[in-house]
C-alpha cells in the first residue's frame, strides 16, 4: 500500500485515540529508521525508551525467530527452560529474587499494587492506602489512572479506584503528613518520565525508604521507563542505593518486543499464593527469549557503563544549547540517556523542526523535549540529534 492508502485505512478502523505524525514508518537498522518514501532518521525516542539496542539487533532477532520456530506458546501451567533463564538474568540485573512476568507497564504496576494491598490487608482491613506523585505516569487501567497524578488521564473516567491519595513528587514533607498506619504502599518513579524528566535528590528517596519502613508500607519503584540501563545503572534505583519492596519493569526489557513484570526480595515472596495473580501471555517463551537476548547482550557489549558516559557527553552538549538560547531553554536534566530539555514554552514545534531535520525526538510536559535513544546510539548520532535541536532553537518562536 502506498503512504495515503495506509494512512487512510488506519483511520478508517483504529480507535482515534492517537495523535500521529503523517509518517508511515517501514525498517529500522540500529539508531536508524526509513520511512515508507526512503526518508532517513536517527532515532532519539526509541519507541517511547522501548527499543534498548536499536532496530534489528541480529543477536534478539536470531532469539526471537529461534524460538518462534520451537515454542511461542505453552501456558504458564508448564515449565520451558527460556523462562528458567530468563528468570534467573532479571534477577541478577534487578538486584531481586522472585519475578512475575506481565505484558505491559501498566499491568506489572497493577499487579505490584495487587501485592501491597495484599500485605496490607492481611495486617489490618483498613490498610490499602497507596500514595504516588504529582506528574507521574504509572498506566491507563483504572487502578494505574488512580495512581497517576495527571488531571488531563482522569478527565471522564470518574469515580477513579478509591483508596489512592497523590503527593508533591519530591517534597518528603508532603509525603510525611499523609503517611499512617493505613499506607500499604508507596509508588513512585525513581526518575519522573513522562511528568517531564524530574530527578529527585537521592536523599529524597532515602528519607521515603525510612517512611516506609516506620509505617511498615511497600515501597514500590516504577522503573518501566527508568530501567534496564536507561540511566547509566541496570536500574536507577541503584544511583541512591534505596532498594525496593517491588521493582516494576517494562519497555526496554524486551528490545521491542513486548514484555513486563515485577520483582521482589525474597521475604514478600510469599504474599500472593496459587490463584492470587497469573496472566495468560506473561513470561511465554518468545518473551522469555527477547528478555534473555536483550540482557545477555547489554551485558556482554558492557553498555551499562557506555550508557553512563554517552550521558554525560550527551547533557554537556545539551547544555551548551541551553547556553547558547538562554531565552528559550530553561534548563537540562536527565541521568544516563533519559535526559530532557525544558524550554520556555511550546515543545511541539521542536519536535516538528527536528523531523525536517530527519531526527526523532518526543515532547512530554508540553514543554519538555524528552531524549531516551537506543542504549547502542554512537557519540556521531548524539551529535547529529543535538545539531538538529539546534537548528530547531534557532528557527523556532517558542
Amino acid at each position: 500500500m502506498d503512504k495515503k492508502t495506509v494512512i487512510a485505512e488506519t483511520e478508517k478502523y483504529y480507535l482515534p485515540v492517537f495523535g500521529r505524525y503523517q509518517m508511515v514508518m517501514e525498517l529500522g537498522q540500529g539508531c536508524r529508521v526509513w520511512d515508507s518514501e526512503g526518508n532517513e532518521y536517527v532515532d532519539a525516542f526509541a519507541g517511547i525508551a522501548v527499543n534498548s539496542l536499536g532496530y534489528n539487533h541480529p543477536v534478539l532477532v536470531k532469539a526471537i525467530a529461534e524460538q518462534a520456530a520451537k515454542l511461542m506458546h505453552c501456558s504458564n501451567l508448564y515449565y520451558t527452560e527460556i523462562q528458567a533463564k530468563a528468570l534467573r538474568v532479571v534477577a541478577e540485573a534487578t538486584g531481586m529474587d522472585r519475578i512475575f512476568f506481565a505484558n505491559c507497564g501498566a499491568e506489572a504496576n497493577e499487579g505490584a499494587m495487587k501485592l501491597a494491598r495484599k500485605y496490607g490487608v492481611a495486617k489490618s482491613p483498613t490498610k490499602y492506602k497507596i500514595i504516588s506523585a504529582d506528574e507521574s505516569f504509572h498506566g491507563r487501567t483504572f487502578d494505574t489512572l488512580a495512581a497517576t497524578g495527571h488531571d488531563y488521564y482522569h478527565v471522564g473516567y470518574g469515580p477513579l479506584s478509591p483508596g489512592h491519595v497523590l503527593v508533591p513528587y519530591g517534597d518528603i514533607k508532603a509525603l510525611e503528613t499523609q503517611m499512617d498506619e493505613d499506607v500499604c504502599a508507596v509508588l513512585l518513579e525513581p526518575i519522573q518520565g513522562e511528568g517531564g524528566v524530574h530527578v529527585p535528590p537521592d536523599e529524597y528517596l532515602q528519607q521515603v525508604r525510612a517512611l516506609c519502613d516506620k509505617y511498615d508500607a511497600l515501597l514500590i519503584f516504577d522503573e518501566v521507563q527508568t530501567g534496564v540501563a536507561r540511566t547509566g545503572k541496570w536500574f536507577a534505583y541503584m544511583h541512591s542505593g534505596v532498594k525496593p519492596d517491588v521493582l516494576t519493569f517494562a519497555k526496554g526489557i524486551g528490545g521491542g518486543f513486548p514484555v513486563a513484570g515485577f520483582a521482589v526480595p525474597e521475604k514478600h515472596a510469599h504474599v500472593f499464593k496459587p490463584g492470587d495473580h497469573g496472566g495468560t501471555f506473561g513470561g511465554n517463551p518468545l518473551a522469555c527469549a527477547a528478555v534473555y537476548a536483550t540482557l545477555t547482550t547489554l551485558k556482554s557489549e558492557g553498555l551499562v557503563d557506555k550508557v553512563a558516559a554517552k550521558g554525560e557527553y550527551f547533557i554537556s552538549e545539551l547544555r551548551k544549547l541551553q547556553a547558547k538560547y538562554p531565552d528559550k531553554v530553561a534548563d537540562v536534566r536527565g541521568r544516563g540517556l533519559l535526559l530532557g530539555m525544558e524550554v520556555k514554552g511550546e515543545g511541539k514545534p521542536l519536535v516538528e523542526a527536528c523531523l525536517t531535520e530527519h531526527v526523532i525526538v518526543n515532547c512530554t510536559a508540553g514543554n519538555v523535549i524528552r531524549i531516551v535513544p537506543p542504549l547502542i546510539i554512537s557519540k556521531e548520532e548524539i551529535d547529529i540529534v543535538v545539531a538538529a535541536l539546534d537548528k530547531a532553537l534557532a528557527a523556532c518562536k517558542i
